[in-house]
């Protein structure tokens, strides 16, 4: 028996049930495959380690009928602090000047997890197929066709359009031998949560330093989260220290705008790379958030860019469902691809020139990135572009990031 849906989800992450949300009510079939159940603990999306969400996200996330259930748990950033460790350049963004409640917000993954996941199951338009894993898939001129394995046996499925939202280590991409451009920073991002000796206030930090930007970011409940970029050969050594002597080395490098650093929850360590898949799209198939992109944590843009990639695609399937369209057309995913490039290659040349940039030691680089912190500091103009960039709202936008519900 062959189960037929006019959507396949691979992968039940955040950006993968982000789309689920955004699409169903179109009157589309959708089937969502993910390898971990979904109210497992071990589901390694929806776990404690934070996420930075633009303002454009919240907009999205409001369209989708996702925020009001995740607002009390979102701590708002009102200011953004950028300095250079060791030197005179700064700069600052706060959210008067931009005329919005907040530049955005962080929340845990867990709780951005229960707010996409609360009641989808129930949906009528919404198959939730897991745990299952994906074994093979192969491409007609109609649909994809897909055998799933689920519960020790085979599921056969198939769909006009599949959608890759599994990950960094796409199983979709790696089957359809799509290849990427990748270039590892030699660096690992350590990500911790702080308890702080002075409040927060809704300040966001990104310090840069001789071995990568060091971000806190203000969270519920008094902490901060912590994403501390080392060089992957101080990694052992750092991860290895107590909490103590963790703390004391953090210190040196953040400073003391939040006072002592009095607590440290655990620590997680990820090699960091960047990642651009050379074909977004195929006859069929379209790769969304990780799967098609991943870039350096600097600014928090990880996320805010695979949702961005889920409120295009939404937008164009709506259309054509209204229209009574093919869902998996050739036209509809080349729009897609073609709305989405300039904004996914912003955003990687931003955060790699960024991280790159700001690790460089040579002399005339430092005092030339130094001298253009301030520049930005002073120029209302220029600051005011690079907040939309950060807060996701330069570029075409489609419904959903302004807010407005496709049903």
């Amino acid at each position: 028996m062959t189960d037929d849906y006019d959507i396949l989800i691979i992968g039940g992450g955040m950006v993968g049930a982000s789309l689920a949300r955004s699409i169903n009510g179109l009157g589309l079939k959708i089937g969502v495959v993910e390898a971990w159940p979904f109210n497992s603990d071990l589901q390694p999306s929806y776990d404690d380690r934070v996420i930075a969400l633009s303002w454009g996200t919240r907009l999205i996330l409001q369209g989708m009928g996702v925020w009001e259930r995740l607002s009390g748990e979102a701590e708002p950033i009102s200011d953004i602090h950028i300095s250079d460790r060791g030197h005179f350049g700064f700069a600052r963004l706060n959210n008067r000047d931009e005329a919005v409640e907040a530049l955005g917000y962080v929340a845990t993954a867990r709780a951005l997890g229960q707010a996409l996941l609360k009641d989808l199951e129930q949906e009528p338009d919404v198959d939730l197929l897991c745990p299952a894993s994906l074994k093979s898939l192969s491409v007609s001129d109609d649909f994809v066709e897909v055998n799933l394995e689920e519960a020790g046996e085979v599921r056969r499925v198939r769909t006009a359009l599949l959608v890759a939202a599994d990950g960094g280590d796409s199983a979709v991409r790696g089957r359809l031998a799509i290849s990427s451009k990748e270039q590892a920073y030699g660096q690992t991002a350590i990500i911790a949560n702080i308890t702080t000796e002075r409040p927060h206030q809704g300040v966001a930090y990104e310090r840069f330093t001789d071995s990568g930007p060091l971000a806190m970011l203000p969270m519920t409940e008094g902490r901060s989260s912590l994403v501390w970029t080392a060089k992957d050969e101080q990694v052992t050594e750092v991860m290895a220290l107590d909490e103590t002597a963790f703390l004391e080395r953090l210190q040196t490098r953040f400073g003391y705008r939040l006072g002592h650093l009095t607590k440290c929850g655990k620590r997680f360590a990820y090699p960091l790379k960047l990642r651009q898949a050379n074909e977004h799209v195929r006859p069929r198939i379209a790769l969304i958030g990780n799967a098609a992109h991943t870039v350096h944590p600097v600014t928090g843009q990880g996320f805010n860019l695979g949702i961005r990639d889920v409120a295009v695609l939404a937008d164009l399937l709506a259309d054509v469902s209204a229209e009574q369209g093919d869902p998996g057309s050739m036209d509809l995913l080349q729009r897609y691809a073609d709305w989405r490039r300039r904004d996914q290659n912003a955003v990687a040349m931003i955060t790699d020139t960024l991280a790159r940039l700001f690790a460089n030691p040579l002399t005339p680089l430092r005092l030339a990135r130094n001298v253009a912190l301030l520049g930005l500091d002073s120029t209302p103009g220029l600051k005011h572009l690079v907040a939309r960039q950060f807060m996701g709202l330069n570029g075409r936008l489609p419904r959903l990031a302004r807010g407005i519900p496709l049903v």
